[in-house]
């Protein structure tokens, strides 16, 4: 019997989740067990913070390093949201810190294309530099990959990374039409094929 969860504790602590768990239950509790994991998706994201893509990065290395050595055979895969935008509205360490009525006077204006909030809350506009995305990109590239019939090779079995238009002001989407010269629905349809692929070749040669 082969069952999913989401959003379970990942191998190797610091807190880490895996954001899709499919396996073999534990025989003994039911629940999910690292030695039965068929199939791991990890989401990651570096919206306005590029500078963190070293720590999102190291996350998800540490997480692929603690699969391994107890599950070689477990398809791994990770999707990292990468923000484009040209400016961000810091909303978590500066907009809602200093806001008393927050919940009712901002977070509903959120997210709405409201351009008065850059206006508003000028105090919290942290910019991107133009090649922020694009470093960003190029970090998450540097992971491990590997083919469908080489689980003695540690990687992921497909790295997929999203352009994604965030800014908090107006209403967030997939950027299709991205400069990184990345085609998202391609990518993702590639690893929804290298996860069957891998799959295949592990469970049912």
């Amino acid at each position: 019997m082969i069952k999913h969860w989401l959003n379970i504790s990942a191998p190797g602590g610091r807190g880490r989740r895996l954001d899709l768990f499919v396996g073999e239950p534990d025989p003994k509790t039911g629940g999910p067990a690292i030695e039965g994991l068929r199939i791991g998706v990890e989401n990651k994201s570096v919206m306005t913070a590029h500078r963190n893509r070293t720590s999102r990065f190291d996350d998800l290395s540490e997480t692929l390093d603690a699969v391994y050595r107890v599950r070689q055979e477990a398809v791994m895969a990770t999707t990292v949201l990468v923000g484009v935008a040209e400016r961000v509205l810091n909303v978590r360490d500066r907009v809602k810190p200093r806001e008393d009525d927050f919940e009712r006077a901002v977070l509903p204006r959120l997210s709405t294309g409201d351009q008065r909030l850059w206006k508003d809350f000028e105090y919290a506009v942290s910019p991107n530099r133009p090649k922020d995305a694009e470093v960003t990109v190029a970090r998450f590239r540097e992971l491990p990959t590997r083919s469908p019939g080489h689980t003695h090779v540690r990687g992921y079995d497909f790295v997929a990374v999203v352009p994604v238009y965030v800014n908090n002001v107006d209403p967030p989407r997939v950027d299709r039409e991205n400069k990184l010269g990345i085609d998202v629905d391609d990518e993702y349809a590639l690893m929804l094929e290298a996860i069957c692929r891998a799959y295949k070749a592990r469970w049912h040669a």
